[in-house]
């Protein structure tokens, strides 16, 4: 358990509890995601599985090679969706997948990860199978190399 030092200034003593209540409510959280499979019945220990819902399914796998785009490389013109391109908004282009599904980004190179919703098309380079925005280029740790191996999840595709 964390200890507050005496003479703490109210700000920090008001983060500090912030921190630990999110840090409890994070774990009752995955004991209630992760642990539903037991339940008692007459004594005896009966096991279930868990099913995650269908959007948390991982409906399709690809690997291949990602790049990031910005405002700047894409002239501030409107996605394929109808949006303005935001760099630190967690959206990317796609060839195929339905605009507005949600996908898993693996950077491959260092296992970093980040959920992305389709808003646009592309890349149009040849080998690239995803161009995500530079914020989340970034935040995947390859912003500065430009492009990398990733693996995809697709975990959600708008209903038709």
């Amino acid at each position: 358990m964390e200890s507050i030092p005496t003479g703490a200034p109210q700000e920090a003593t008001s983060t500090m509890n912030l921190t630990r209540n999110l840090k409890s409510v994070a774990l009752a959280i995955a004991g209630v995601i992760f642990f539903p499979c037991c339940t008692a019945s007459g004594g005896a220990t009966e096991q279930t599985h868990f099913q995650f819902p269908d959007a948390l399914r991982v409906q399709s796998v690809q690997k291949g090679k990602a790049s990031w785009y910005s405002t700047q490389t894409n002239s501030g013109k409107q996605t394929a969706s109808g949006r303005k391109l935001n760099n630190s908004s967690a959206t990317a282009a796609h060839k195929t997948l339905p605009l507005g599904s949600t996908v898993r980004v693996t950077n491959l190179s260092n296992g970093k990860a980040e959920v992305v919703t389709i808003t646009d098309r592309g890349p149009f380079i040849a080998g690239r199978i995803i161009d995500v925005s530079i914020g989340v280029a970034e935040r995947l740790g390859f912003a500065a190399r430009g492009v990398v191996p990733v693996k995809l999840e697709v975990l959600a595709t708008p209903a038709s």
